[in-house]
């Protein structure tokens, strides 16, 4: 999947497409050797945690991103009709598509008797409770990085294969500083699951657009921007939960 994510047309794009087929490669590593590694029956929890994973795995970043690729170019006909500006379009699509990916989610965790566990006793969202997870934890925090990479997307022209690496490894940033820097290790894991929320909607956006190339610099710039426009509405959302939640 990872080497279709974009046709290398230059030095830094087939740099790019290296690198998506690498982090590939080694989610799907990563995922194998957790589940072959995990003893569900000595350790019913944890199985019940990496049977989640493999469930998320398998209906958002294989059959989800399988399916966007495939209809990549008539979904971007289909947004490129709709009468609102482009920027607008592509936070709402953005937004469309993270919702969908906490579905699956918070999906996984509301099965955990099928894993073999009680609800509550594994679990790979903050709550079982799908309004909770996205209006508290995860999507509400995602809009304004997505607004950020409206903003840069409308200065400069990366590739939507940049974009969905890009913000995939701001996503295991994320994940990092909220979780732990063990998130590291599942690095090709982290950015599938985050790089497919903003893929098609950068594929989708409009090639006649005022906007010059990226330069170097603007690669790790674009990397930290979306992170930081996160930080004031995950203090808010912090504020709000209140102490211990």
């Amino acid at each position: 999947m990872g080497a279709n994510l974009m046709k290398a047309s230059n030095p830094s794009e087939r740099w790019i497409h290296m690198v998506i087929m690498i982090l590939d490669i080694s989610g799907g590593a990563f995922a194998l050797l957790l589940f072959f590694s995990t003893d569900a029956a000595v350790d019913p929890i944890a199985g019940a945690i990496v049977r989640m994973m493999m469930g998320l795995v398998l209906l958002w970043c294989v059959l989800g991103g399988l399916l966007m690729f495939r209809f990549r170019d008539a979904i971007r006909k289909q947004v490129q009709r709709i009468q609102l500006d482009w920027r607008i379009t592509f936070v709402l699509f953005c937004t469309a598509l993270a919702l969908m990916e906490e579905g699956g989610t918070t999906s996984m965790t509301n099965l955990a008797p099928l894993f073999g566990v009680q609800m509550g006793e594994a679990a790979i969202t903050a709550s079982p409770n799908y309004l909770e997870v996205v209006l508290f934890h995860s999507v509400v925090v995602f809009i304004p990085m997505f607004i950020a990479w409206a903003l840069m997307l409308w200065r400069w022209r990366f590739s939507a294969s940049a974009v969905f690496l890009l913000f995939g490894l701001s996503g295991t940033l994320g994940e990092s500083i909220a979780f732990g820097p063990q998130n590291l290790i599942g690095l090709g894991f982290w950015v599938f699951v985050y790089g497919l929320m903003v893929y098609l909607p950068a594929y989708s956006i409009p090639e006649a657009r005022t906007a010059r190339p990226p330069r170097w610099y603007h690669y790790p710039l674009a990397l930290i921007l979306p992170t930081l426009a996160s930080i004031p509405v995950a203090i808010i959302i912090l504020m709000l939960r209140g102490p211990g939640a």
